[in-house]
Parts: structure tokens; sequence; C-alpha cells
């Protein structure tokens, strides 16, 4: 995977992020907000913040291998 799709992978996943985090918003703010959602999203968004990393991770291996194939 190249440095850019793995940015433009990592873009999606922070706009899935930023949804779940105005849900989870949501029902903080709302009465009688489902704690049960609550937990999902705070799931949800532990395992998007892995992905994220994971993709960055990528991005940079892929970044620091067209580095080395240009020296």
């Amino acid at each position: 995977m190249s440095t850019d799709e793995s940015l433009t992978r990592a873009e999606e996943l922070l706009t899935r992020v930023e949804a779940a985090r105005a849900e989870l918003e949501q029902l903080s703010e709302g009465e009688g907000g489902s704690p049960e959602r609550a937990i999902e999203l705070l799931g949800e968004l532990s395992e998007l913040a892995k992905a994220v990393e994971e993709e960055l991770t990528r991005a940079q291996r892929a970044a620091d291998a067209d580095a080395d194939a240009q020296s």
C-alpha cells in the first residue's frame, strides 16, 4: 500500500472517529441516553484509533521505503 493510500484510509477512519465522537456527545447531552450505546461507541472509538495508528505506521514505512529507494 502506498503512502497516499494509507493516508487516505487514515482520513476516512478519522471521519468515522468524528462521527462516533459526535454521537457519543449527543448521548451525553441528552436525557436518558443509552449507557449500552455509549459503551458500544467507546469500543468503536478504541478500535478506530488503533486502525488509524496502523495506517499512519504503514504510511510512515512506505514514505521511508520511498526515501531509501531514491537515495
